[in-house]
């Protein structure tokens, strides 16, 4: 049976939660112990899939087709294992799966309560999977004090008071503000945070505690006598250089040794940090760097596009080389040439998106890249964006563009080379979808399988020509051009199983251009690069020294 750590924080939102729960993760996983994490989110949509990427940053994907928060993307990233729908639930999906009992009479006409109902729902989901690991991590999203909130901590108060005496360990982060008129770190903020955890009947047992500098010995013994904790598990978290020093830097503090003090784990096994090792030595040892564009159409936010800034890094990882990404909006090549703007870089990427805003900057991208012999890698829309390219520009379609975008019901502006997606294989069964369906959870998603050319240059990148890779779309590149693409070079290298649908595409004679329908960058790790953005990155570097 599982040990349960359940993470808190407090002050402000935005400390680091999940980094520090993923790299407490890695630091379990290299002292032998299984870990699965979990994140427990108080908004009410039932999952983030129909947000704004404004509004809550990337949506990262699971294998089994869940829309979950982007902290999961951490938690596979550090520990490598792979995220499952039950490792993601929302108060939206917990009120719903509440609601769709008691339609269903399941609660025998009572009066229906967030206690006990709701909060046993929690305690119901947080316990799925316990038995296969040793220790589950549960991250609570928010800052304690929140309204929303309150189900989530009065759940895990109930679970660990139903469980036996120790199973259960409380990690709480908080920061500590820098003043820089007096010189010093006020710990008034982690008390009144801590205070504010106890009244609702919860006791942190070990503190992680954000800061600019370090904690003096003094403050240290402070925050221990009024919160209750040992010195000891009083953790420091400084800011960090990279997020995969992280590890490293969370085990000089005591971090994984506090908490399992805290569960009496004695003597605790020696942990392996090798592996951390390589990766700090492959992030601050570079032997040279490279330049990548990424046109896109939420580049004001990057955690828009999380998982591939990571995916980049893993792959300068592989190469030894550092990668200097700059953000460019997409709207901007549709007023202007991109030429000026594109010309210093040694690879671009275009990402995916929804909508029509900044399509045609996108399809320009596409197109300097092609005529420049410059290595580019189109992911999702960034795909569609290269074939509709292709469609206009050599093959001759001039009207060609995407079902999405023709707005008027029964009048065309495009020649649909790009379409929506109206069914598909899922496993053993067909799934149909229409145009005016409900937007949340009714795209193709999750982990599909492709077969690929054994002649291509995919086919040698992966070492394989099966695949599977994680999909999040409900538009498709019509292969029904396929033929006529193909004839000016663009080659169809990847496809479904059943050859129906294009997963692939990649120009004949072009040194690095590939297009994916699918997201590489959410399986992609520092210890094991994706090998698409690996030799993405490599071919980059090859263009480096060419210049």
């Amino acid at each position: 049976m599982a040990r349960f750590v359940f993470i808190t924080g407090g002050v402000v939102s935005s400390l680091g939660k999940g980094l520090a729960s993923a790299a407490l993760g890695a630091l379990l996983q290299a002292r032998g112990f299984s870990v699965r994490l979990r994140k427990l989110d108080p908004y009410l949509n039932v999952d983030p899939g129909t947000m704004s990427p404004f509004e809550h940053g990337e949506v990262f994907v699971t294998d089994d087709g869940a829309e979950t928060d982007l902290d999961l993307g951490h938690y596979e990233r550090f520990t490598g294992v792979a995220a499952r729908k039950t490792d993601s639930v929302s108060s939206g999906r917990i009120y719903s799966n509440v609601l769709e009992k008691e339609r269903r009479g399941d609660y025998l006409g009572k009066t229906i309560q967030v206690i006990p109902h709701v909060t046993d729902e929690i305690k119901d989901w947080i316990a799925i999977g316990e038995e296969e690991v040793d220790f589950m991590l549960c991250e609570i999203g928010g800052t304690v004090g929140d309204i929303e909130g309150l189900p989530f901590f009065e759940a895990i108060r109930q679970f660990a008071q139903e469980r036996p005496r120790g199973q259960c360990v409380f990690m709480h982060l908080t920061l500590l503000p820098w003043i820089a008129a007096s010189g010093e770190l006020k710990t008034k903020p982690t008390q009144h945070s801590v205070k504010e955890l106890r009244s609702i009947g919860l006791a942190p047992d070990v503190l992680v505690c954000r800061s600019e500098r370090p904690i003096p010995e003094k403050e240290r013994s402070k925050i221990a006598l009024f919160c209750n904790v040992r010195k000891e598990d009083v953790i420091a978290a400084p800011d960090l250089k990279s997020i995969y020093e992280a590890p490293l830097a969370y085990h000089r503090e005591g971090l994984d040794q506090a908490i399992l003090d805290a569960f009496a784990i004695s003597p605790a096994p020696k942990p392996d940090l090798s592996k951390w090792e390589d990766v700090a030595d492959r992030i601050f040892h570079p032997e040279g760097e490279v330049k990548v564009a990424i046109v896109g159409k939420y580049t004001q936010l990057e955690d828009a596009y999380k998982s591939i800034a990571e995916a980049l890094t893993h792959g300068g990882m592989a190469n030894r080389v550092q990668v200097k990404t700059e953000w460019i909006d997409a709207e901007i090549f549709e007023r202007d040439d991109p030429a000026p703007y594109l010309e210093g870089f040694d690879a671009i990427l275009v990402p995916g998106g929804f909508g029509e805003r900044g399509t045609e900057g996108k399809i320009r991208a596409a197109q300097f890249a092609r005529e420049r012999n410059v290595p580019y890698l189109g992911i999702c829309l960034g795909m569609q964006m290269a074939v509709i390219e292709a469609a206009r520009n050599v093959a001759g379609l001039a009207d060609a563009g995407s079902e999405e975008f023709d707005h008027e019901a029964g009048k065309r502006r495009f020649t649909p080379v790009v379409y929506h997606l109206k069914e598909w294989v899922q496993g053993s069964h067909k799934v149909e979808r229409r145009p005016d369906d409900d937007k949340g959870g009714t795209m193709r998603l999750g982990a599909y399988r492709a077969v690929l050319a054994e002649d291509s240059k995919v086919a040698k990148i992966y070492g394989t020509t099966e695949i599977e890779e994680r999909h999040r779309h409900r538009y498709e590149v019509d292969n029904r051009y396929r033929e006529k693409l193909e004839k000016c070079g663009l080659i169809f290298s990847g496809m479904s199983p059943d050859g129906r649908l294009p997963e692939i595409v990649e120009w004949k004679d072009h040194p690095w251009f590939i297009g994916v329908q699918f997201h590489p960058e959410l399986k992609s790790k520092p210890f094991a690069p994706h090998p698409l953005f690996a030799d993405f990155i490599r071919a980059a570097k090859e263009m480096n020294w060419l210049v």
